[in-house]
């Protein structure tokens, strides 16, 4: 059976090359864009909760790595291990992290916010990160990893809302953080569940690939 063109458009190298630059570059923004709350929660919050500030960076770091490792496999068997859990945290923190921000976006807007080109930048670069996470979580195998990125993406919400360092909120919505905490955790599920229904089971032949490998 013939490859779908589907298929071959975004496993061509020169697509996912494209995307690893695209990427990388949106993420190194990214940092950037969150450098004041770094720096307020450098100076206020335990160094250690740095990590934990920059979401949908990190998300985005996550699923450039991801390509990064489809265009340079592993060839052992804990790289692979390695792997699968960067795609599952990549897929679901890129869902999550990217419907995240456009909702905020627009909740402020329907509060009254005034929506400025960069708010309309974020909405898309925001919608391409899930887009491209579900696009690709059908070539990922990462099944067996879910239930780490799930943890880790339910600590991180457990964190932002319990120390209040969850991404800073248009200012008309700072009345509304218990709302945003229930409908961000909300989300996780959600995008758990999507990174489950849209990614592939692993075929026997790769696990025995993965086995070869390791020897």
């Amino acid at each position: 059976m013939s490859v779908h063109w589907f298929d071959k458009l975004f496993k061509h190298r020169g697509i996912i090359w494209l995307l690893f630059i695209v990427n990388l570059l949106g993420t190194i923004y990214g940092y950037i864009w969150y450098g004041n709350q770094l720096e307020f929660t450098a100076a206020n919050y335990p160094l250690w909760l740095l990590p934990f500030v920059p979401d949908s960076p990190t998300a985005s770091l996550f699923f450039t790595l991801a390509l990064l490792l489809m265009l340079f496999p592993p060839k052992s068997y804990t790289g692979n291990n390695v792997r699968e859990l960067i795609e599952a945290l990549a897929v679901v923190t890129s869902v999550k992290y990217g419907l995240w921000a456009v909702s905020i976006i627009f909740a402020g807007g329907y509060q009254g916010d005034v929506l400025v080109w960069k708010d309309w930048m974020l909405v898309v670069s925001h919608l391409g990160m899930a887009v491209e996470a579900l696009i690709y979580a059908r070539f990922f195998s990462f099944r067996k990893m879910i239930p780490l990125a799930l943890f880790w993406t339910l600590a991180n919400d457990m964190l932002d809302y319990s120390y209040g360092i969850y991404p800073w909120l248009p200012s008309v919505l700072n009345d509304d953080v218990t709302q945003v905490q229930y409908f961000t955790m909300a989300l996780t599920v959600f995008s758990v569940v999507a990174a489950w229904l849209f990614s592939r089971r692993q075929r026997p032949e790769e696990s025995i690939y993965q086995f070869k490998n390791r020897r």
